[in-house]
């Protein structure tokens, strides 16, 4: 509507210019009228000064409210009153539209206060910081793990803890760390993460700042209880029975308060008792093994590091494997991604671990007709070597899967229960992990991930 209406203003004022030109046009060269010639030209000239006069008004008026927006004032208001219709509407447009922006900004301050008030309440620690290292937010949460009232600048982290200072400098999008600081509250474990967003020139980051040392110290809690359960479990197995077949021998000899005579002990007797210290012997040195396992359970070697090829590694564990005691239908298959990949680690201590693993899929499947049994080789999503060992077992139960890990924990009834938990920290000793998978009846799969 405006546009139509300043279109016909214009049209208007033009033709008016026009015939005014015709007929001045038209007195010089037919009637040669001096006096209206003038006249025309006054007219013209007035015309002509009246429609500049008229299109600098409303350049005017749009160029003072473009320089509003950007100067983000919405404050300016364009009078409508003795104004022309064109320009009345076009003033009213324009005060319309700075009302909007005025509400746009009203909401967008609510909704920034509403996220601030979100970021305070979070325990997690939130900063915000650019590409010169000035800090832009900084909630309640972040400020407190580093024992900072204020916090503008990461130069001031540097000032608490240099590791930590370099580690958030260094640390790339999307990428997590822990690190071990010393605060005033003493030693806290916190886990870095970022992620960032704008251009290069003007890139900002947000890094998230976590304490997870009362997480672990739960989590290290709950391993030790698990843990001692097994233990306890595991030495009452071997007890009970000493003691129950001890007060029996005890009980052959007695009668009553007294002993029984020498003449009394028969042949009887005396294999009964053979018969059982024999027992308490066997029980005896099945204790003295579950304990010699809970020392190499705890006696891990530190890792010879090297680089070695993966087709060397599965040349030495399939010489290995094909001693296994397993069914004539069992298949053992290696495969690899690439034969040439290397693996940085203790070549020995991952055969271990991958040879344990082969053992345990061999005697997971001891009543599977058609065992196949695949270790493959390849690198994961992060390009990292990754090693799986996956067998088309009958699988590991959900409630297990928790369980597998734990020392001593074994659904076997002659397991040891400490092979996987040796891999595991055999992995951890690498700076690797040890994962699983497993669906019921159908496969599980074993995955070493390496962090070279």
């Amino acid at each position: 509507m405006i546009s139509k209406r300043l279109y016909i203003n214009i049209i208007i004022r033009v033709s008016l210019i026009l015939a005014l030109s015709l007929l001045l046009g038209f007195l010089v060269f037919k009637a040669g009228s001096l006096r209206f010639s003038i006249l025309c030209i006054l007219a013209i000239t007035v015309l002509t000064i009246y429609l500049i006069s008229y299109l600098n008004r409303t350049n005017t008026n749009i160029r003072f409210f473009f320089d509003s927006v950007r100067n983000d004032d919405s404050n300016l208001s364009f009078p409508v009153e003795n104004k022309s219709g064109s320009l009345r509407e076009l003033h009213q447009s324009m005060n319309n539209v700075n009302r909007q922006i005025q509400e746009l900004k009203i909401e967008n301050a609510q909704q920034e206060q509403y996220f601030q008030k979100i970021l305070e309440h979070l325990a997690t620690g939130i900063i915000t910081f650019d590409n010169n290292g000035f800090i832009l937010h900084a909630n309640s949460a972040a400020k407190r793990l580093l024992s900072l009232e204020i916090l503008t600048h990461l130069q001031q982290i540097e000032r608490i803890d240099k590791k930590l200072f370099r580690i958030i400098k260094d640390l790339k999008p999307f990428e997590r760390h822990l690190v071990a600081v010393n605060t005033n509250l003493g030693e806290i474990q916190l886990s870095l993460k970022s992620t960032s967003f704008g251009s290069d020139n003007n890139e900002l980051v947000i890094l998230s700042i976590q304490d997870i040392k009362h997480e672990l110290d739960e989590k290290e809690v709950d391993s030790w209880m698990r843990l001692i359960r097994v233990l306890m479990h595991e030495i009452m197995n071997s007890i009970t029975p000493i003691t129950s077949l001890s007060e029996t021998l005890s009980g052959i000899y007695k009668k009553g308060e007294k002993l029984v005579e020498p003449q009394e002990i028969t042949e009887k007797t005396i294999l009964t008792t053979l018969n059982g210290l024999n027992v308490i012997k066997d029980q005896g040195k099945g204790l003295m093994e579950f304990v010699e396992s809970y020392r190499k359970l705890t006696r891990i070697p530190k890792p010879e590091m090297r680089s070695f090829k993966i087709s060397d590694l599965f040349s030495r564990v399939k010489v290995l494997t094909d001693s296994l005691d397993k069914s004539e239908n069992a298949g053992i298959f290696f495969h690899a991604d690439n034969s040439e990949i290397e693996i940085f680690a203790d070549e020995n201590l991952i055969s271990l671990v991958l040879i344990n693993l082969v053992k345990n899929a061999v005697e997971a499947n001891e009543k599977n007709p058609e065992c196949k049994i695949e270790i493959f080789a390849g690198v994961d999503s992060n390009d990292k070597p990754e090693i799986c060992v996956s067998d088309n077992g009958p699988g590991i139960s959900k409630e297990n899967l928790e369980e597998i890990f734990i020392p001593f924990f074994t659904t076997r009834e002659k397991g040891s229960g400490i092979g996987l938990s040796i891999s595991k920290q055999i992995m951890g000793a690498h700076g690797g992990t040890l994962k699983v998978r497993s669906i019921p009846d159908k496969e599980t799969v074993f995955y070493m991930s390496f962090q070279n």
